[in-house]
C-alpha cells in the first residue's frame, strides 16, 4: 500500500493532529480551562491548517527539491490556505461575533415583549461559531509547527 509510505501525506496529517492536540495544553496554560473539544474545533493557536500545508510543502521540498513543479504547486497552495485562514475565515469569525451580539439584543427585545423566557430551549437557535479563522500569529506558529514536523521526519526517520 503506497499510501502508507507517502511521507508528505503522513507529515501533513501528523501536522494537523499535533497542532489540534497542542491547542489543549496551550489553552489550559493561558486560561486554566481544560477543554478537550478544542481537538476537533477550528481556530486557536497554532493553526492546524498552516501546520498541515507547511508540513506537506516542506516534505514535498525534501522529496522533489525546491525547483520541482510539485513544490511550486504545494507552496502556492500553502500560501492560499494560510492567507484564507488568517484573512477570510478570521473576518467571518469577527462577523459572527457581531451577529451573535445582534441576536442577543434581539432576544432581549423579544423577551421583554413576548415572554421569550417561557419558550423551550429547542426553539432557540444555536449561536454562530465565532472562532473560524486565525490571527496572523496563529498562522505563523502553525506554519513553523508544520516545517519543524516535516524536518524532524526527514532528519530522524528517513
Amino acid at each position: 500500500m503506497d499510501i502508507l509510505t507517502n511521507i508528505p501525506l503522513i507529515a501533513a496529517l501528523f501536522g494537523i493532529i499535533f497542532a489540534q492536540f497542542i491547542k489543549i495544553p496551550i489553552t489550559y496554560i493561558v486560561t486554566g480551562v481544560l477543554d478537550w473539544k478544542l481537538f476537533t474545533s477550528t481556530g486557536g493557536m497554532p493553526s492546524s491548517h498552516s501546520a498541515a500545508v507547511t508540513a506537506l510543502t516542506t516534505a514535498v521540498a525534501f522529496e522533489t527539491g525546491l525547483g520541482s513543479p510539485l513544490f511550486a504547486v504545494s507552496a502556492i497552495f500553502a500560501i492560499i490556505v494560510m492567507f484564507d485562514a488568517s484573512g477570510v475565515r478570521f473576518q467571518a469569525g469577527q462577523q459572527a461575533i457581531i451577529i451573535n451580539q445582534m441576536r442577543i439584543d434581539f432576544q432581549i427585545f423579544v423577551n421583554q415583549s413576548k415572554g421569550w423566557a417561557q419558550k423551550k430551549n429547542e426553539e432557540k437557535i444555536e449561536e454562530l461559531k465565532t472562532l473560524l479563522g486565525h490571527k496572523p500569529s496563529e498562522v505563523l506558529m502553525g506554519a513553523l509547527t508544520g516545517i519543524i514536523i516535516s524536518t524532524i521526519v526527514y532528519v530522524f526517520i528517513m
